[in-house]
């Protein structure tokens, strides 16, 4: 499973999971120079590139259940709550990756 981290996605999250996970691939939109772009085309790279991680609870579901809603692939949000703490965040994004494929 791929995750891609949207722009305002915390860093120390992505730093911890790949220090803790080496093998871990995840993608970071300043990687693939997605920068500033639209919630929209995030979900469509996404779409053909794996699940998206996101503290951004506004926005991004209405986004991918809008992609649902038109049958365009849709592969996953995970909504990361900024009140979580890290390191819960860290074992829940890591049983998400380690779970067996449906």
């Amino acid at each position: 499973m791929r995750f891609l981290t949207d722009e305002a996605f915390d860093g120390g999250i992505t730093t911890a999971l790949l220090r803790l996970r080496p093998g871990l691939d995840l993608v970071r939109v300043q990687d693939e120079d997605l920068l500033a772009t639209p919630d929209p085309e995030i979900l469509e790279w996404a779409a053909r590139s794996g699940v998206v991680l996101t503290h951004d609870a506004a926005t991004m579901p209405p986004f991918a259940y809008a992609r649902l809603n038109t049958g365009a692939a849709m592969p996953g949000v995970i909504v990361v709550r900024r009140s979580l703490p890290i390191g819960r965040a860290i074992e829940e994004i890591l049983t998400v990756w380690s779970a067996p494929p449906m």
